[in-house]
């Protein structure tokens, strides 16, 4: 039985949720169809293309994401406190790139004067924009409508493109988001479409390598130039005055899909590896569970991913009596 949308997102508990949605049937509508040999590669540049762009209209980062050929992932991280900062004028103009908005809001918007009853109408429409525009049900909404609309147009047909409902998980701590961002820039290569993580196409990790290496090539020492704007910036291990980013460094972060990637041949799947990433070690996660989590994180893991004790405390907020797949939480990723 699906869970309500209040029970599967709750900004107090965390910001990271980790989303995905599939085609209807799970057929191959962004990929190669093997029966028709019909190819649909470029729908999933438009993801990408649409993930990123919505992504500098709301108040959401863009942790990772992963293209496939009939499912997409996406990690988020919501800013609430960023968008109850913006004032009134910045959250019509956000929400007129995704809307027309109404008469008062665009008389608003040009600048003209409104009356007292005009702007005690307008007020409250304003905070449910401001609302929405940090509302990963919104954001979600507005990538697979967008999309769908236009593969539809393409196949001239009619009808659903997408499955009923994206599915949401909840990254209660640092363990649980490293693991679920290395399962998503994985994916590629996990399934054989790419050899390495840095050419799987339509990922973050692609899109960070590719930034990481054009800043090395011009020898820029500056952090924020080895990091794409339009994704959320690794600002290194925690400390006490930690700026805004993901709690991790970029090398590390690297160094460590490259080290999983080889491990998830075959031929490397029993070999113990001498030099694992120091990243694991800070994590308190071992090698064998770390491999678990990058090959079946959506199977092991259910709505709220984290250590047991933060399942526990979460739960209440979530609205729900007791945590699922608490036994996968404190085996792969700690007690």
């Amino acid at each position: 039985m699906t869970k309500a949308r209040d029970q599967q997102i709750c900004l107090h508990a965390t910001p990271y949720y980790h989303c995905v949605s599939r085609c209807v049937r799970r057929a191959f509508l962004c990929g190669k169809d093997k029966v028709s040999g019909q190819s649909y590669e470029h729908r999933r540049q438009w993801l990408e293309d649409r993930i990123l762009a919505l992504a500098k209209v709301f108040s959401i980062d863009i942790c990772a994401y992963a293209v496939m050929s009939n499912h997409y992932h996406v990690v988020l991280c919501v800013d609430r406190e960023k968008a109850l900062g913006w004032g009134e004028q910045e959250v019509v103009e956000r929400w007129h790139c995704l809307y027309k908005g109404n008469l008062l809001s665009q008389r608003f918007i040009k600048g003209e004067t409104l009356s007292r009853a005009e702007l005690a109408v307008l007020r409250p429409i304003i905070q449910n924009w401001r609302e929405r525009l940090y509302s990963i049900s919104q954001f979600m909404q507005l990538v697979n409508e967008g999309i769908a609309r236009q593969a539809n147009a393409e196949d001239k047909c009619s009808g659903r493109f997408w499955e009923g409902r994206y599915k949401s998980q909840a990254l209660l701590d640092d363990a649980a988001l490293m693991a679920c961002m290395a399962y998503v820039d994985l994916n590629p290569v996990r399934v054989n479409m790419a050899k390495t993580p840095e050419t799987s196409e339509h990922t973050s990790v692609k899109r960070r390598a590719a930034c990481a290496q054009r800043a090395v090539k011009k020898c820029t020492a500056r952090s924020n130039k080895k990091q794409p704007s339009e994704l959320l910036a690794f600002v290194g291990n925690p400390r006490q005055t930690m700026p805004r980013g993901l709690p991790f460094k970029l090398n590390d972060y690297l160094l460590l899909l490259d080290w999983t990637g080889r491990q998830l041949r075959k031929s490397k799947r029993g070999v113990i590896d001498a030099n694992i990433p120091p990243i694991l070690r800070r994590l308190g996660i071992d090698r064998q569970s770390w491999l678990l989590c990058s090959c079946e994180f959506e199977v092991r893991f259910k709505g709220l991913i984290g250590r047991a004790e933060k399942l526990s405390g979460v739960c209440e907020q979530f609205g729900r009596k007791h945590a699922s797949g608490i036994k996968s939480c404190k085996a792969l990723l700690g007690a």
